[in-house]
Order: structure tokens, then sequence, then C-alpha cells
């Protein structure tokens, strides 16, 4: 016996859509969290700067400047949703996986040993070490 499929219901009206989307580009981003979401990006064109030379043969692009982009403006709307008027590199730690993961390029080499992105993105995390934001840089 098969059941109703569940009917959808509105949660939000445009409007409210465009009012979020307006509180979470507000949301302030000290230029650590900036430079941190960007060198974790750079870590997955070149991760020998970070000190993973072995990784580079598994990678045939990595994440473009769009990727940074992403990140910041993810952690602006984790921010919001966690309560915060400000980023905190944790925020960006915290979607590093879901944004890379689609975007990085994997090589043949990768493709043949069966590595997979998460199998690259995890050393690479683990690598870039978070900033230090102070709270009274926090600002909220």
């Amino acid at each position: 016996m098969a059941s109703e499929p569940p009917a959808p219901r509105r949660l939000l009206d445009p409007e409210q859509i465009l009012d979020l989307q307006a509180a979470a580009d507000a949301v302030f981003v000290d230029h650590r969290v900036r430079a941190y979401a960007v060198r974790l990006v750079n870590a997955t064109r070149n991760p020998s700067e970070e000190g993973l030379a072995h990784l580079e043969p598994y990678l045939d692009l990595g994440g473009s400047p769009r990727a940074s982009l992403a990140m910041i403006r993810g952690g602006r709307a984790l921010a919001l949703i966690r309560g915060r008027t400000y980023v905190l590199p944790e925020d960006v730690h915290a979607l590093f996986h879901d944004v890379l993961r689609h975007r990085v390029v994997l090589s043949y080499e990768a493709l043949a040993d069966d590595v997979s992105p998460d199998d690259l993105l995890d050393p690479i995390l683990a690598a870039v070490p978070l900033p230090e934001v102070e709270p009274a840089v926090r600002r909220g």
C-alpha cells in the first residue's frame, strides 16, 4: 500500500529570502578569515606550499578563486544561522569539503588508485592552521 507523497508548503516568501540574503551579506568577515579561505583554496592548487607535495600527482585542477568567495559567502550564512554577526575561522573550516569537493579535478592517477576528493581535502584541511581571531575583532 503506497502512501500519498507529502504536499509541499511554502516556508519563506521571496521577500524573506532577500531579507536573509541581505542579513548574511552584512555579517562581518575579518581579513584573517578571508586569508584563511584563500590559503585553503590555494592549497588545492599548490599542495606543496603546505608541505603536501605527495598530493600533487592526484590533482589535475584545484579550486578557483570563486571557491574562496563561496566559502566566505557560506561562512556568512552559517554565522547568521548560528546567531552571530561575525564569521569565525571554524565556519569556513566547516564548509571546506562541501565547497571544494566538486571543484577539484582528480588526475588519472587518483582515479586509478581509488583516491576520492575527500582523501585529498582532509590532509589539506589538517595542514592549514586556523587563524586566531581575537574576540574584540569579532564584532558581535
